[in-house]
């Protein structure tokens, strides 16, 4: 028996896998292999692949509900609402999958502006589902010009405590900017009336033109620079430097019913998250951009969702649909180079962003991606040449920034330019002191160099105690303790850290070398033979090699006698 119900979909607990892969399904003789395509497909969230093989079966055996079900879902998570709502309407009343198809009739009505039918639905409690249909009907008041009503059902929504409550204050503020009531719009953005919001990059450019209509351009453009210190989309970017050339810049937000009811879903969309699975998002997103095509946050955040279930080619199929026009454009082609990436085409997604570089050579975002994607590829020094780019377009001392600097110091340090390196690690810690992966970078980079022990010491028993279950971090600790020639201090630690990455090679091999300087040389020549089997790079191999042949004493005295080891 099936261990979540459609209801489930619609409630808010999602699926981390589809219902086809939970469930056994009588399938008709002959109908097997293409089931079986249909539910691999939808295990492995591919649902243009899972759509096409799930059809199949239905045309064959069209009165198997639970398939149709599937069919529903695997139509709405590709967006295909039209031919989603005429395999709703042969979804009996009394079948389990009623719920998603009432789902899907809702989107399509909306979409289509029949708000009658789609009122009459959600007064029902038979149209998106038990805790979507009270915010929709509350638009629904606002699209026949009752701001009363709609006020009224937004309220009832705060007052039962409803598990979607935090997002009500948000579209009652909405819903009020989008009748001109500015004023107490702000006086909900501004946690005046029900208290703090949610801060989100939405709420933010929402607020910010708010404010604008309110004659206060300087206040929505502290707004704005407060939100942009934590980092942001292109999207607030645009805003701040439109609102800077025009004070008056009129406000466009969300005017229209229909795309506050596609705010709804893109909300739920973006309150889900995708740790409880992909599915239930994607399709909220889906709805969102199918109820207002200009939603491209909705269409953004379908290619985020996609990439995160590793459907990297619907992916780059989502974020092709961003217009160059929009200001998320270049947060769209981002995304698409990284999934290009991940599906192996390595230089199509260096030439996207390339193009990016060239094309809004100003933005740092896009410099800083490219130097990313570079650095993966080990292209060191044009990674460090990207990251500089980028390094010139910023404010230095904005703390956020500390990962551009350590990103570029690996890349220098990479690349044999150890003194640019040090500089920039130096400077990351300025502006992020306690951060683990700059400690732990720079106190291992001075340790392998001989230099300021004490000082790596010091930051990498900082690293240990903000990041105590990283592997390589504690693998830092045993090894500036063996650098000092504190041998017995340094056992606890690299024990401990090959707990942590029991098949790193180098982490095995550090225990060894331990090991053998307490005078536990079976166990040392054990940890040896172990880095030997996990893929140690050609020189450390070697190195290795004599050491389990001729002791670490030996080639340690002729490493420093300038030889090589025998």
């Amino acid at each position: 028996m099936r261990t979540l119900s459609r209801l489930a979909l619609i409630i808010g607990l999602g699926l981390s896998t589809p219902v086809a892969a939970q469930i056994s399904v009588p399938i008709e003789t002959g109908l097997a292999g293409a089931y079986l395509a249909a539910r691999n497909a939808a295990i492995a969230g591919d649902h243009r692949e899972a759509a096409v093989q799930f059809q199949r079966v239905l045309r064959a055996d069209p009165e198997n509900e639970t398939v149709l079900g599937d069919v529903l879902l695997a139509l709405a998570a590709i967006g295909d609402w039209t031919q989603a709502a005429a395999y709703a309407e042969r979804v009996p009343e009394r079948a389990e999958e009623r719920d998603f198809a009432n789902l899907v009739q809702q989107v399509v009505r909306v979409r289509d502006e029949d708000y009658a039918g789609a009122g009459a639905a959600a007064a029902a409690r038979t149209g998106a589902g038990p805790l979507i249909d009270p915010l929709l009907e509350a638009w629904l008041h606002l699209s026949e010009g009752d701001m009363t009503r709609a006020t009224q059902s937004f309220e009832a929504m705060i007052d039962v405590n409803s598990p979607l409550a935090g997002l009500v204050p948000y579209h009652l503020a909405l819903a009020r900017a989008s009748v001109g009531d500015f004023e107490g719009a702000d006086a909900i953005f501004s946690g005046e009336v029900y208290g703090p919001l949610q801060v989100s990059a939405r709420g933010v450019q929402a607020h910010a033109q708010v404010l604008v209509q309110l004659d206060r351009s300087e206040d929505a453009l502290q707004l704005l620079d407060t939100a942009l210190t934590r980092g942001a989309n292109q999207a607030l970017f645009d805003l701040r430097d439109q609102i800077a050339a025009d004070p008056t810049r009129p406000y466009d937000f969300v005017l229209t019913p229909g795309q506050g009811m596609a705010e709804v879903f893109f909300s739920l969309s973006r309150a889900l998250g995708t740790e409880a699975g992909t599915n239930l998002p994607l399709v909220y997103a889906r709805a969102a951009h199918a109820v207002d095509p200009d939603h491209v946050e909705a269409v953004l955040l379908a290619g985020d969702i996609l990439s995160e279930a590793g459907q990297y080619g619907m992916a780059v199929d989502a974020y092709e649909l961003v217009p160059r026009r929009s200001p998320l454009f270049v947060d769209a082609e981002i995304g698409r180079s990284e999934a290009l990436y991940q599906l192996g085409n390595v230089d199509a997604a260096i030439e996207v962003l390339r193009a990016l570089s060239r094309d809004y050579s100003d933005l740092a975002t896009v410099h800083t991606a490219l130097g990313d994607v570079l650095r993966r590829e080990d292209r060191f020094e044009a990674a460090a040449a990207a990251y500089t780019n980028a390094v010139t377009r910023i404010d230095r001392d904005q703390a956020r920034h500390w990962f551009l600097f350590y990103s570029r110091g690996i890349s220098y340090e990479r690349s044999d330019q150890w003194e640019e390196a040090e500089a920039d690690f130096r400077h990351a810690l300025t502006l992020a002191p306690d951060q683990p992966n700059v400690l732990n970078y720079l106190g291992y980079s001075l340790v392998e160099q001989n230099r300021n022990l004490d000082e790596a010491l010091g930051m990498i028993q900082r690293a240990v105690a903000a990041r105590p279950t990283s592997g390589y971090i504690v693998d830092s600790l045993g090894w500036v303790f063996y650098r000092l020639g504190r041998y017995e201090e340094a056992v606890a630690p690299m024990e401990r850290a090959v707990e942590l990455e029991p098949n790193d090679s180098i982490v095995n091999d550090h225990l060894g070398d331990v090991y053998w300087m307490v005078g536990r040389y079976r166990e040392a020549e054990f940890q040896w033979s172990r880095a030997l089997s996990f893929d140690a790079e050609p020189a450390e191999a070697e190195r290795i090699r004599a050491k389990l042949e001729f002791g670490l004493d030996v080639v340690l005295s002729q490493e420093a006698g300038g030889g090589v080891a025998p």
